[in-house]
């Protein structure tokens, strides 16, 4: 087998600093032919694997190791070809690697799983497609627009701390200065105007490594999950957030979840995530692509 190897160009710290090329050393004992990807940073390393498979290059499988970012370029790199995707986590999210079932933690029993997932020809999932400004870009996981994208926008300005830690503060100090968002929502045709603290539209189960917000979420069902949250206070807010990770908070009144195809969000002045990458402000435009890629998982 050949494939493509991407290596995350960020991860230069931690554990996970020497992930990709450990990765790359399981592969080649396999007795794989490994091309590795690297570049100086997250653009660049986009161009460099979009312009490899543009140009048709004789690759089994890409390999991306990273978190959600990683994913996020290789969910696009290869949407609409028969390539397959395979995922060594390395993040400090990897919610897309979780919703799969990929082992995390564990360089070696994730290439495991890739090498037998592409020998039994691996299996689809279903893409989410969000379209803005003229623009289409595909996700795996969740588009985020509201308070949960707000702290993204905030922690991706802060070099320190690393992990988790920096979302959670980040949460924390968007908290006390956010105010509900006055949405209007067309979804299966439906129109409606939704004041809301966030909205996401899901493919995946969670965000911010480990909020189950969607629990029942299918990755190949054909459906998306609408999630809202509603107005709440502070204090209520936070009482709710701990039963988030357990995906408990599903019966809360301030939560609805509904099942959709298309969903059109439009707010003043709010930016849309997705699979952690900014994408663009609103208005977007969200549906599902069926079996949109093969993933080796």
């Amino acid at each position: 087998m050949r494939i493509a190897l991407a290596i995350n160009p960020a991860a230069a710290f931690g554990r996970t600093s020497n992930a990709g090329h450990q990765a790359a050393g399981h592969f080649r004992d396999a007795g794989w032919d490994v091309v590795v990807l690297e570049a100086d940073g997250y653009d660049a390393l986009r161009r460099l694997v979009n312009e490899t498979f543009a140009t048709g290059a004789k690759v089994d499988a890409l390999v991306v190791v990273g978190g959600d970012g990683m994913v996020h370029l290789g969910v696009n790199a290869l949407a609409g070809l028969d390539t397959p995707l395979g995922i060594v986590p390395s993040g400090t999210g990897n919610d897309v690697a979780r919703l799969l079932e990929v082992p995390l933690k564990d360089t070696a029993a994730a290439c495991r799983q890739i090498m037998a997932a592409l020998e039994a020809g691996g299996r689809t999932m279903d893409l989410g497609r969000v379209s803005a400004a003229g623009t289409s870009t595909y996700f795996a996981g969740v588009l985020s627009a509201g308070f949960d994208a707000a702290v993204n926008e905030r922690a991706n300005r802060w070099r320190w701390p690393r992990g988790k830690s920096r979302y959670n503060l980040a949460m924390l100090r968007e908290l006390g200065s956010f105010r509900p968002i006055e949405y209007t929502v067309t979804a299966d045709e439906e129109t409606w105007r939704q004041p809301a603290l966030l909205i996401s539209v899901a493919n995946g189960q969670s965000i911010g490594g480990g909020m189950r917000i969607t629990p029942d979420a299918l990755p190949d069902d054909g459906w998306l999950d609408l999630f809202v949250v509603k107005p709440l206070s502070r204090i209520r807010f936070l009482a709710v957030f701990p039963t988030v990770f357990a995906g408990k908070h599903t019966t809360h009144p301030a939560v609805e979840i509904r099942r959709v195809r298309n969903v059109r969000l439009e707010a003043a002045g709010v930016v849309a995530y997705a699979d952690g990458e900014r994408i663009a402000e609103l208005p977007v435009v969200v549906d599902i692509v069926p079996g949109g890629l093969r993933v080796l998982a």
